[in-house]
């Protein structure tokens, strides 16, 4: 099982990256990446444009209607091929969980963290 992080933002000098507002800063992420990583958005983005992937915008709107928090990460893997989001939140009580979905489908596969309830609108 090969996994291919496409696309991390952990390593960005900022503490908390409010839900709403990292859609524009990821693009700028995006297209400032390398040729390799290019490669990886452009097929990213055909898969989103056919359909074959749920764009992440719509994921992040759905953790927003769900959960309170502010985006800490972002990541964008390949695994086997199947694309999948893993998103980290900083909770209300400074909690941090970690959601994973299926890129296919944007089914919520798995959540890990404390104090998730209180994080639940």
């Amino acid at each position: 099982m090969k996994t291919t992080s496409l696309l991390s933002l952990k390593q960005l000098p900022w503490q908390r990256l409010p839900l709403t507002g990292g859609l524009a800063l990821l693009l700028v992420l995006v297209l400032m990446g390398s040729a390799t990583g290019d490669q990886h958005w452009e097929a990213l983005h055909g898969e989103v444009r056919r359909g074959d992937v749920v764009p992440l915008d719509t994921i992040l709107d759905w953790l927003d209607a769900h959960y309170i928090g502010d985006v800490l990460e972002v990541e964008i893997e390949r695994d086997d091929g199947l694309v999948e989001y893993e998103i980290k939140l900083l909770g209300p009580q400074g909690q941090v969980v970690e959601f994973e979905f299926d890129g296919q489908n944007g089914q919520l596969m798995q959540i890990e963290g404390v104090r998730i309830r209180d994080m639940q609108r």
